[in-house]
């Protein structure tokens, strides 16, 4: 016989909603600044109430039973209700508070987010800017970002929460005060063999008939030292490249690549004022033509 439910604590939902999102017991208590053992407590009495087991625990990692992923479901809904009640209410149409979690490849939160932060910060003084330099992209549809930049057209689930925000031209790049046309290209490893830079330095490797560099590296930071470092030529953004020191910029035609930035924004929170503010800054950085 079933045990009978009881009327779950919010508070306890919010657990199971952060321990479905997130999966280990530390990382949502480190996301709810708790500790581990107050979200399994927390688990265990919402389960209680239900009269349902939520979770299976598989190798360390906690995964939702069909019980659990609807009561997730559930206090998300109840999530984006209370936030939107409490922004009414705060009369955040207008002012800019709160945090706002936005993730991009490394070498964009390095080198040209950080650096441009500071305005924005300067601007909305309540503001807070989570950045995830996370080359895995985030999905915004499990909340693990509100905002986030791609460096190709999303597709599947993500394509609807996209715009395209601006364009990427990259060029090649060698170390300052070298024989950059003596050097090999520097390839990446097979993770990112797919993507437009690492083929095309591939074709250039080819067209010099000179074999890639002994080095295969997996984002375009680790690049960017490759080439500081004299291990050969690399391509790299030129918003990038242009203001990196050690670096100077090759005349080479070939080498000539445009990327499309594609920011993708979760539905629900397009309105808040806070993401507003911080899309519009993106926009500033880097302003489609």
């Amino acid at each position: 016989m079933a045990a009978k439910m009881q009327e779950p604590d919010w508070s306890d939902l919010r657990i199971v909603l952060a321990l479905a999102r997130f999966g280990t017991l530390a990382e949502a208590a480190r996301r709810l600044r708790v500790d581990p053992t107050t979200v399994a407590r927390r688990v265990v009495r919402a389960e209680a109430a239900l009269g349902v087991r939520l979770f299976d625990r598989v190798e360390g990692n906690w995964r939702p039973t069909a019980a659990g992923a609807s009561a997730a479901v559930a206090a998300e809904r109840m999530e984006g209700e209370a936030g939107a009640l409490a922004e009414a209410v705060a009369g955040a149409d207008t002012r800019v508070a709160g945090t706002v979690r936005l993730t991009a490849v490394p070498l964009l939160v390095d080198r040209l987010l950080v650096p441009a932060l500071p305005a924005l910060l300067a601007r909305h003084p309540d503001l807070t800017v989570e950045l995830v330099a996370e080359p895995r992209a985030l999905s915004l549809t499990r909340r693990e970002a509100d905002l986030a930049l791609r460096l190709a057209r999303p597709t599947g689930e993500q394509a609807p929460l996209a715009r395209r925000i601006g364009r990427l031209a990259y060029a090649a790049y060698g170390p300052t005060g070298a024989d950059a046309a003596a050097l090999p290209w520097i390839g990446y490893d097979d993770s990112m063999a797919d993507l437009p830079p690492a083929r095309r330095m591939m074709e250039l490797a080819a067209r010099d008939g000179r074999p890639m560099a002994g080095l295969r590296v997996n984002d375009g930071g680790g690049l960017l030292q490759a080439i500081r470092a004299g291990i050969g030529r690399g391509l790299l953004p030129r918003a990038v490249g242009d203001g990196a020191a050690g670096l100077a910029r090759l005349d080479d035609p070939d080498a000539v690549l445009e990327r499309e930035l594609w920011l993708m924004i979760h539905p629900e929170l397009r309105g808040l004022a806070r993401v507003r503010a911080v899309v519009a800054w993106l926009d500033a950085v880097f302003g489609d033509g």
